[in-house]
């Protein structure tokens, strides 16, 4: 009898825990959190390269280009867009079947806007483990897919 209710209960206190505590995210000094040196994150301003990925480049306006991701962001199953200011998004992305939860992050520097082109800072981090089997690279690299197909349209 108590064997069955220790492994329930272990089960419940595991799979509560899967969402994972929001970490420190946003932008301090121009630059987005750094990653962990786990392999579950990359992010555009990061210099090593496990956990580099190119920033995001749109042929449009940072307001446009902002409201691409956004609508990108939306089509995607299971993504909650938790912050949009004007030079940064934050979205919580969570796993099918176990709910973890990635957070995700844009960063729209003044300094890279060059004319019609726009260079987002990105960022994809789980919050919990340390492999995540290349979902977080893969979600930026959907996204960059996405807004493409979008522009071509």
């Amino acid at each position: 009898m108590h064997k069955p209710m220790l492994i329930s209960l272990t089960t419940v206190l595991l799979l509560t825990g899967c969402a994972g505590f929001a970490p420190q995210l946003g932008v301090k000094n121009g630059q987005l959190t750094a990653c962990p040196i786990s392999p579950n994150c990359v992010n555009s301003q990061a210099k090593d390269a496990l956990h580099a990925v190119h920033p995001i480049t749109v042929a449009d306006t940072p307001p446009v280009v902002k409201q691409r991701i956004l609508h990108a962001l939306g089509e995607m199953e299971r993504v909650k867009v938790i912050v949009a200011h004007d030079d940064y998004i934050a979205a919580e992305a969570s796993s099918q079947i176990f709910r973890f939860v990635d957070d995700v992050e844009f960063y729209f520097p003044a300094t890279t806007s060059t004319g019609a082109v726009t260079a987002v800072q990105v960022r994809s981090a789980s919050r919990l483990g340390l492999s995540d089997l290349g979902v977080n690279r893969k979600r930026v690299e959907t996204i960059r897919e996405q807004l493409k197909l979008e522009k071509s349209q």
